[in-house]
């Protein structure tokens, strides 16, 4: 891995706050680092997701990432 696990969840992070759409899948975060395994990226999105940072979206058919206050309610529609 080029950048270490803290830099990763930084660029992650950075990402999900910044991107066009609010929910995001795992594979739209192997771009903050591309020399990253895809299970070192998911990790670390999940560790955001334990740390209270980003948060799991779920369409009912698949479940994405979101920053936290980013994803849509879909209850308030």
């Amino acid at each position: 891995m080029a950048v270490d696990k803290e830099e990763l969840k930084a660029k992650i992070l950075d990402k999900a706050m910044n991107a066009p759409k609010p929910q995001l899948y795992v594979k739209d975060f192997y771009a903050c680092d591309p020399e990253a395994k895809p299970r070192e990226v998911k990790n670390a999105a999940n560790e955001l997701v334990k740390e209270g940072k980003m948060d799991f979206w779920s369409s009912g058919s698949t479940t994405m990432y979101a920053a936290k206050g980013r994803a849509k309610d879909e209850e308030n529609r």
